[in-house]
């Protein structure tokens, strides 16, 4: 698609955009006309025929706004609206949105503030009734002084840790001079209003609309719960190292996605977003008694400072304290006491460190009280019935009546089968924690083709260093043996004083020409910093690595065959994990990168028995970022996307050939879906970019 830089010509722009809004008017109305006969799908979203005052009205009362009316070509419904409605800048009430013939009636119950342009945003909320269409990116503008701000910035969202995107962004805008410049400390999220607000697509880029062209300070969080306020601790957070004038920004292009249906854009600005967990207020949130033998508390941050945890009816030396949280905030409490002597309640009380109503934090006890009590399931009430019949019939009869062994309660979850290998143990873990664990009675034995007489197999038992009820059995695991483990009767033994019965599982090594092998070379490492490689699926989501990287080659190897990725952390610290950011620190989160090939592509395609080499230049890896490499990378992505798309499409096509069904494709693409997509009106009220793009502008380019 050509691009037509219109940053010096916006007479070009409008005209062009005219011309599509009268193709998409005329496409739509010819589709309009004709009586549904069991055709293609309709796909296109509602178009505006009008809005009611204009779009980007000025000088609108601020004690009595009107009420503004949007028709459309066809009925629609409202969906979601409180996930997606939003307005720029913030009110205090929302605007009331209800449906009205063809169109929605919206009821502002805000007083408004003087010489302000406000944008109420629609989001998806807006959609056709019959098919459920959505018209994404509506907007209404309008201003209570003499002119509408009028300037633009784009941007992109970007989990910096995944190094993907984080959808559907608040991106707040400060204008600088309107509050403190931070020095120490920054907390401009938490004292101020934004005077601008942006929201990201799925795809993680934003427009901003309605910038003046002035300085501003800019923030983005990932919205979590949808209830459009920062939550620390809760959402992600991402932030800038510098103030942003949108006069004096570089000009961007931007257009519509006909996949997604919505607006993007090259950014200009791009977020980082991490988990700042600083402002988490710590105090016990919650506590429950969720088995006979084990209770949960619930800190609202992590690593509480607990001083003293007494209960009335259990010694403290019996109560064992066991984090399930890598930050300590979930604690599981474990009853080291036989069941018949647990109450049904147990009474205690727990000294800790939490923060009082000034946000400092002060030593205090809370009451505790951890009832439970058993509930007897289906099955063992059918199992308890049963038995109850049975020995009525035995007894009536004058015969003897042996009640059925139950089953042993001792349970354990564990790999009982399947492959070994070198990065592939054997995991166990308990229901509660071990009293007795008799490793010494336990056999692990091998064979081979060579060897067919079963041999003994040395092993060691590694516990997890943050579930104290997870263990791993290790071994040098030899290629196609196969191998036998045995557990006896009374090897384990819990706090319930519950024991295992006999064990015996089978497993067998793997076998290398199976999968394959990635060796990396690492080159290009800076001095005093190691790198963590991480061997991900095509999710991102890890599945090996390697800690301590520098200059030098590494292996990883029992890759399953697929696609794969090499996401690497710049472990500045060396400290042998990935850092989050502190956003009033002003510290940004470590950095971390895909690995891409000379093609930009990230996606390593492995196949069996295949021994792949890469070289990864940390140089240029963790080059300075700069936005020309950021859209680069977006495009890259976007190249690999759609050629999976254009792939998946031709197998399907194929797929259909062979069947002998072959279907019509139906033209979903139209410019009635982009004329009525981008929603409202350029510069005027007819179904088109509802203030998307607007003369006055001046730094973007459309294509």
């Amino acid at each position: 698609m050509t691009r037509k830089d219109i940053s010096h010509s916006i007479t070009s722009a409008l005209s062009a955009a005219i011309v599509l809004l009268f193709v998409a008017a005329l496409f739509t109305k010819c589709a309009s006309t004709m009586t549904p006969t069991g055709g293609p799908k309709d796909t296109i979203p509602p178009v505006i025929v009008l809005m009611q005052p204009d779009n980007f009205t000025t000088n609108v009362d601020t004690l009595h706004p009107p009420k503004i009316y949007v028709e459309f070509n066809e009925y629609v419904q409202i969906k979601d609206l409180q996930k997606e409605l939003y307005t720029s800048p913030a009110m205090k009430k929302q605007p009331s949105v209800v449906r009205r013939g063809k169109g929605i009636l919206v009821t502002i119950k805000d007083t408004l503030r003087p010489d302000i342009t406000y944008a109420i945003n629609f989001g998806a909320s807006i959609a056709d009734n019959n098919e459920g269409n959505p018209l994404h990116a509506m907007r209404y503008v309008f201003s209570t002084g003499n002119t509408i701000d009028s300037m633009y910035m784009s941007g992109y969202t970007a989990d910096s840790y995944k190094a993907d995107s984080v959808s559907r962004s608040f991106i707040y805008f400060f204008i600088a001079d309107s509050v403190e410049t931070p020095t120490e400390y920054d907390s401009t999220m938490f004292k101020y209003k934004p005077h601008v607000i942006a929201r990201a697509e799925k795809n993680g880029i934003f427009i901003a609309q309605n910038l003046k062209p002035v300085n501003y300070r800019i923030y983005a969080f990932e919205d979590t719960n949808n209830n459009m306020m920062y939550e620390p601790s809760i959402d992600q957070v991402g932030f800038l190292d510098t103030i942003y004038n949108p006069r004096y920004m570089p000009g961007f292009s931007i257009w519509f996605d006909s996949l997604r249906h919505y607006p993007s854009a090259d950014p200009q600005l791009y977020f980082r977003m991490f988990m700042d967990r600083r402002f988490a207020r710590q105090t016990l949130s919650g506590h429950e008694r969720t088995s006979r033998h084990k209770a949960m508390l619930y800190f609202g941050a992590a690593n509480p400072e607990v001083t003293k945890i007494e209960f009335d009816s259990i010694p403290s030396d019996r109560v064992i304290y066991d984090p399930q949280t890598v930050g300590k905030d979930t604690v599981a409490l474990w009853f080291d006491i036989p069941a018949e002597e647990l109450p049904d309640t147990i009474k205690g009380t727990i000294t800790y460190f939490k923060h009082d109503s000034v946000n400092n934090l002060v030593e205090s006890s809370d009451k505790l009280r951890l009832a439970w009590k058993y509930v007897e399931s289906k099955e063992e009430q059918k199992e308890r019935e049963k038995n109850e019949k049975e020995k009525e019939r035995a007894e009536k009869n004058g015969e003897s009546w042996v009640e059925p062994e139950k089953p042993n309660p001792f349970k354990v979850t564990m790999t009982t089968s399947g492959e070994v290998n070198k990065d592939k143990h054997i995991d166990l873990e308990f229901d509660y924690p071990l009293t007795k664990f008799d490793s010494a009675v336990i056999t692990l034995t091998y064979t081979t083709e060579q060897i067919t007489d079963p041999q003994a197999m040395k092993y060691h038992f590694v516990q997890d260093t943050l579930n104290r009820r997870k263990y791993q059995l290790r071994a040098m695991w030899e290629p196609k043996a196969k191998y036998q483990l045995t557990i006896p009767a009374g090897a384990f033994s819990n706090i319930a004083r519950e024991q295992n019965d006999t064990l015996k599982y089978n497993y067998e090594g793997s076998d290398p020409e199976k999968y394959a092998i990635l060796n990396v070379k690492v080159k290009g490492a800076k001095r005093g910093v190691n790198y963590i490689l991480q061997l991900t699926n095509a999710q991102g989501r890890t599945q090996k690595e390697i800690l301590n990287a520098s200059n030098g080659n590494y292996r990883f190897e029992y890759v399953s065959p697929g696609d794969v990725m090499i996401r690497v952390v710049e472990d500045k610290n060396n400290n042998g994990k990935w850092d989050t950011g502190d956003m009033v620190l002003m510290r940004q989160p470590e950095r971390t990168e895909i690995f891409k090939n000379e093609e930009g592509v990230e996606a390593i395609s492995t196949k069996a028995n295949w021994e792949f080499d890469i070289e990864v230049d940390m140089s240029k890896l963790f080059a300075p970022i700069t936005m020309e490499s950021v859209i680069k990378m977006l495009n890259d992505r976007e190249d690999e996307r759609l050629k999976k798309l254009s792939e998946e499409e031709a197998k399907k096509r194929r797929e259909n050939q062979q069947r002998g069904n072959q279907q019509g494709q139906s033209g979903g693409f139209g410019f009635g879906g982009m004329g009525g997509g981008l929603g409202g009106g350029l510069g005027g009220n007819s179904g088109g970019m509802g203030g998307g793009i607007r003369s006055g502008t001046g730094n973007m380019n459309m294509r």
